[in-house]
């Protein structure tokens, strides 16, 4: 066992659980669902993650008109960082992992993990889809892989 194991064994404590509160459940509870939620706002049109009760850009807070959409799961490659050490639990036990930031298609940015891709074969500008991965405190995570048909 590594320090690090012992140390989240010690206290139980992870650092890739979620915390859902009444408002961000529907989107944990629809990536449970294999399914990637975004805000939009009908009076200015505009998608934003990550979620939000009001519009970021035009401050709409109104809930009739910002809502839940569901995403399209396509994305590009805008920059990503290869971790190599993480004392966090569970992360360094994942390392390395790639952590990406990534221009969903409906617009908005997302920062993510990129999976099932070699560090050296990442591009800006590569095609993704989404995928989910179990995290902590049996919550699903959206990370993102190369698209197939890319």
């Amino acid at each position: 066992m590594t320090a690090e194991e012992a140390g989240a064994a010690g206290t139980g404590r992870r650092f890739d659980a979620p915390e859902p509160d009444a408002f961000s459940r529907a989107y944990w509870d629809a990536a449970a669902e294999g399914r990637l939620l975004l805000r939009q706002c009908m009076a200015c049109g505009r998608a934003h993650h990550y979620p939000r009760e009001f519009c970021p850009y035009c401050w709409n807070d109104d809930p009739r008109t910002v809502r839940w959409q569901d995403a399209s799961g396509r994305a590009v490659l805008y920059t990503w960082s290869v971790v190599h050490r993480n004392d966090l639990p569970p992360f360094g036990a994942r390392a390395p992992y790639v952590a990406a930031v990534v221009d969903l298609a409906e617009g908005p940015r997302m920062m993510t993990e990129i999976v099932d891709c070699a560090a050296h074969a990442l591009r800006p500008g590569m095609a993704l889809r989404v995928a989910f991965r179990p995290g902590g405190g049996g919550w699903t995570v959206p990370v993102f892989r190369p698209a197939a048909d890319a």
